[in-house]
């Protein structure tokens, strides 16, 4: 059976803090034999402890138990290379600007794969006023419908929250190159270059 947290993990982030195991053993309250034990694998922290642990090594109990700690820094920088998430139980829609582990109503999200759009939803692209125009020539039945409608581009995302039973359209400034997203409750998410 795999440990839900490692000795390596508690050793290297506890030297990273420059804590001795007495140290440690004296902010969570237990003997510095116990860090010994944790550290060489011998033995493994109780779970009520986790939370202690991870707040005096400075970092989330999701780091502490992945053994990776996040670095709060712009990775992504290019919002094209930005995932897209919907929960399938809310319809919630989430854009992450990077990498993320993500969840909503107790289920964790996949990030969405775009595919190219077929002739059931295809999209139309007009100029209007300065600004684009897009439709979809698609019904917007309360089983079957085009959810949102969303404009990437390498610095911003324009989302249009769409509903059953309205028009599948929306208008979007031209902001320049980019993507066009849209997504379809029962066939997934499209994607067109602009």
């Amino acid at each position: 059976m795999d440990s839900y947290v490692t000795g390596g993990t508690i050793k290297r982030l506890r030297e990273g803090r420059r804590l001795t195991q007495a140290q440690l053993a004296g902010i969570l309250g237990v003997t510095d034999k116990a860090v010994s034990k944790w550290e060489t694998g011998r033995g493994l922290p109780d779970v009520t402890l986790l939370e202690p642990l991870a707040r005096a090594l400075l970092i989330s109990v999701p780091e502490l138990l992945s053994g990776e700690q996040v670095v709060n820094s712009n990775r992504a920088a290019n919002l094209l290379r930005s995932p897209l998430y919907i929960c399938p139980v809310c319809g919630n829609i989430i854009h992450a600007s990077g990498a993320a582990a993500v969840s909503c109503c107790g289920v964790c999200l996949p990030p969405l794969e775009a595919e190219e759009p077929d002739e059931a939803h295809r999209l139309v692209r007009e100029s209007f006023d300065g600004e684009y125009f897009f439709s979809i020539p698609h019904g917007m039945r309360k089983d079957h419908y085009i959810s949102f409608m969303a404009y990437v581009t390498t610095g911003r995302c324009d989302l249009v929250k769409l509903y059953p039973e309205g028009q599948p359209e929306a208008r979007f400034y031209p902001w320049g190159g980019g993507y066009l997203y849209w997504y379809c409750n029962r066939h997934g998410l499209f994607r067109e270059k602009l």
